[in-house]
């Protein structure tokens, strides 16, 4: 039997000042979604992520709070790793660079480096950023200014240590040209040549005597080994590198991707390497360096009020719908920008109207034509069957082409295809229609275990992404994680066996209200400063909005009113009336027949999630036509101001049902 193959991932050590926000979040789940899916088919995963606590802007705050370093890194820590527990992380390690299996190694290559002539004492003079942890040369500064961050520099002289990053240049850049795919996005490679080696490596000063809290350097106790080589050997030291046990190290490096943002991509594509080469170990295989996820105005910054908080957004609206917004929206290697706006839509559109509204649909469909037991699968019993079959059988060779790319967002784009493809499925097929009709019982029987099976492969494929979802599908499908769930087991369409009992449940992704939830968002991003625009009206305001005229229409007889038709219908297809921006075209259902009705409800309703909903149709109004279609009634809909909401109806109505 083959051995398992490894993948070791790793996301860059945070540095733990303050509370971490949504951008750090971004990381760390982009990792887990990579390291799910490599558990999946069937890798052994060790997934790496943790802190980098030392420093002089670590020693700076821990003054602020009264408090010592180690206390400060250790309060802001347990809430990193709550945060990691909450958003589902799934890492096999944590490192601290505090902890003594990483210092004692630090302090043991640096002397290796030492003695080795890759190390020398000299004097610094240079720019330094505290923010960055960085020193820059003057032609480096912007506008005289940190070019990472922006923020103000000091000057500083000093004695330091330095590393002969010179000495390693031609062996670095033949590395690059060997290796083409190191560094990721390939943007990134050029950036680091052009801007950094072209123009001239400098040596790399890698201790600091103007602070304490760190790695005391063995020989020389006061400088201190600074983050170059402190933070960047968490990646071996983690493995037992340098320790009486190297079990780990000797399984799972070189590591299989390094990931991070983009700010920090030349420590790990030069510095990181450099140092690798000098200790003769293998580099990693991969560095992927990907974009900011930013605001309207720019990077998230408390100061400017635009800080998302992913533990506010966990809370409200779940974690699969964070953990999918991120992975979706942006494509990953490019910098996206993050909007309330831009939240609610994708949740409504592809969690709510596309992925719930298929589960709601399946599911009572069954329950009504099957006792809620799925049919037996056939193949091919009708082309729009055979149609699915193949979508199916392509939904994985787009996912799997995606995921070794790294490109979350497409291969969720493929899924959401698929699952668009089955919600137009039952549309084609016609249900409801299929079951006025004993002879086309098994045309109906294929239709639900067809939509059945697609649930499942939709489940399978998400698990990657989403750690809740998958199992809540699962649970209304009537089967438990197992050889049903497995991964392989979705390339194969028709495993549900029948008499499977189904469970109607709860819809996993309810419909959020726009207008609400952007304005709750956009104030959880204040610290809770209600903007302008959901001020609430003074109570004067309420009482004079009460005592507005209003006009009532004249008084009609019951027999007037007894004339008027009102009966339930389920929306089967709905789209939009062309040249008419105002108008939807929408086929219902009445039960006995099928009719199509045109309404101006189109500014308030996508008609994609007007699909399997339950109307109240006027049926006795003349038809008329408007804008060249055909509407043979009306529904019903309450409006208020620019506020308009379809009349309510259950379930559990049956179509066709009189309304009095």
């Amino acid at each position: 039997m083959a051995e398992q193959k490894t993948f070791y991932l790793t996301t860059p050590i945070y540095y733990p000042s303050d509370k971490l926000h949504i951008g750090h979040a971004y990381t760390t789940v982009a990792g887990d979604a990579i390291a799910r899916y490599k558990r999946l088919r069937g890798y052994d995963v060790r997934y790496l992520t943790g802190t980098d606590e030392h420093g002089q802007k670590i020693e700076r705050k821990a003054q602020e709070a009264g408090k010592t370093p180690q206390q400060f890194v250790d309060d802001i820590v347990a809430g990193i790793q709550d945060l990691w527990k909450k958003l589902d992380i799934s890492n096999e390690d944590f490192i601290r660079t505090t902890e003594a299996r990483h210092t004692k190694v630090v302090q043991d290559v640096f002397e290796r480096l030492l003695a080795q002539g890759d190390i020398y004492k000299g004097d610094y003079e240079g720019w330094y950023c505290t923010p960055c942890e960085s020193f820059f040369l003057e032609r480096q500064l912007v506008d005289g200014k940190c070019p990472d961050c922006g923020r103000p520099v000091e000057l500083v002289k000093e004695e330091s240590y330095f590393f002969r990053m010179s000495k390693y240049v031609d062996r670095l850049l033949q590395y690059y040209e060997e290796h083409p795919d190191f560094i990721q996005p390939v943007s990134r490679k050029n950036e680091m040549i052009n801007n950094f080696i072209k123009p001239g490596l400098e040596d790399l000063a890698v201790s600091r005597t103007t602070y304490e809290w760190g790695v005391k350097v063995k020989s020389d106790p006061k400088h201190v080994v600074y983050v170059w080589i402190d933070a960047l050997l968490n990646y071996v030291t983690a493995l037992g590198y340098g320790s009486e046990d190297t079990s780990l190290y000797d399984r799972y490096w070189p590591a299989d991707v390094h990931l991070m943002s983009k700010e920090i991509v030349r420590f790990h594509t030069i510095y990181w390497p450099i140092i690798l080469m000098a200790l003769d170990l293998p580099l990693p295989k991969k560095v992927f360096a990907h974009g900011w996820l930013l605001m309207k105005d720019g990077k998230m910054s408390k100061s400017k009020g635009n800080v998302v908080d992913p533990v506010t957004m966990i809370d409200r609206y779940g974690l699969d719908a964070l953990r999918y917004y991120l992975l979706r929206e942006v494509p990953f290697g490019a910098d996206g920008t993050f909007t309330p706006e831009s939240f609610v839509e994708r949740v409504n559109s592809d969690l709510a109207n596309d992925l719930g509204n298929l589960l709601n649909r399946t599911v009572a469909m069954v329950d009504k034509y099957f006792d809620g037991e799925v049919p037996s699968f056939e193949r091919g019993v009708t082309a729009f069957d055979e149609a699915m079959e193949e979508a199916a059988e392509g939904v994985y060779s787009k996912v799997e082409e995606a995921m070794e790319k790294l490109e979350f967002s497409v291969a969720l784009s493929a899924i959401g295809q698929f699952v668009s493809r089955s919600n137009k499925y039952i549309d084609e097929t016609q249900p409801w229609t299929l079951a006025k009709d004993e002879s086309k019982r098994q045309e109906l029987a294929s239709v639900m275990s067809h939509l059945v099976e697609s649930l499942r492969i939709a489940s399978i494929l998400l698990q990657p992404f989403m750690t809740r979802t998958p199992q809540k599908i699962w649970e209304q499908l009537g089967i438990e994680a197992g050889p049903l769930t497995h991964w392989d087991s979705g390339r194969e369409i028709g495993s549900i066996p029948g008499g499977t009992k189904l469970q109607k449940g709860e819809p996993i992704f309810p419909r959020l209200d726009v207008e609400q939830e952007v304005a709750f968002i956009a104030e959880a991003m204040t610290g809770g400063a209600k903007p302008a625009a959901i001020t609430e009206q003074p109570a004067e305001g309420k009482a004079a909005e009460a005592e507005e005229e209003v006009e009532l229409k004249e008084e009609i007889g019951i027999e007037d009113f007894a004339k008027v038709e009102l009966r339930v219908a389920q929306v089967i297809s709905c789209e939009p009336v062309k040249k008419a921006d105002k108008l939807l075209k929408l086929q219902l259902d009445l039960g006995f027949e099928q009719r199509q009705v045109v309404s101006g409800i189109a500014k308030h309703y996508s008609p994609e999630e007007l699909v399997g909903k339950k109307v109240i149709c006027v049926t006795n109004l003349k038809p008329v036509k408007l804008r060249g279609e055909m509407s043979q009634g009306m529904i019903l809909a309450a409006s208020h101001g620019n506020q308009l909401t379809l009349a309510a109806v259950p379930d559990s109505m049956p179509n066709g049902a009189i309304v009095k």
